[in-house]
């Protein structure tokens, strides 16, 4: 992957050493309200599941403020062509400076270099903010979950699934 520059925002691929700055953003920007997994552990945020190569850092002035991550939905190699964002968090420090959608631009381009024709994600029907970002990236509403996810005691959101065709962008 190539480093990306955008006012100010850099971003580039994981590295091993990311790790603790990466966790660190985890958790600062995990709510209830963010996402539908359990409280982020106190670590390792590489794995099995989450490998530095599938993982890209937004950098300010050398500092990590950001990081996304794809992964193929399935391990179908009828769906390789498919790319899914799973995960996409901002220091909260550094919200409003583009770095979310650096990081988006970045994970569409990685998908595109990796033969991706579609690029999807899920998102809280509550996070009008990320619905905003991603349809002007072009991403198109696929679907709605109603009420798929609790978040408080008596509180339900819909999950929405959103799509980039890659061929026509």
């Amino acid at each position: 992957m190539h480093a990306r520059a955008a006012a100010g925002v850099t971003v580039r691929a994981a590295r091993l050493e990311d790790e603790a700055a990466l966790l660190e953003i985890d958790r600062a920007t995990w709510s209830p309200m963010s996402s539908p997994a359990a409280e982020p552990p106190p670590g390792p945020f590489f794995s099995e599941r989450t490998r530095p190569e599938n993982v890209v850092v937004a950098e300010v002035d050398g500092r990590a403020v950001g990081w996304g991550k794809i992964e193929h939905p399935t391990p179908l190699p009828s769906s390789t062509h498919v790319w899914h964002v799973t995960g996409l968090a901002v220091d909260p420090e550094f919200e409003g400076r583009r770095v979310g959608r650096a990081l988006m631009e970045a994970l569409i381009d990685q998908a595109r270099e990796r033969g991706g024709r579609r690029i999807t994600l899920r998102v809280f029907g509550s996070n009008a903010r990320a619905q905003r970002l991603y349809e002007r990236l072009g991403f198109e509403l696929e679907g709605v979950l109603r009420g798929e996810f609790r978040v408080g005691d008596d509180e339900y959101v819909d999950d929405l699934f959103m799509a980039l065709d890659l061929t026509t962008r």
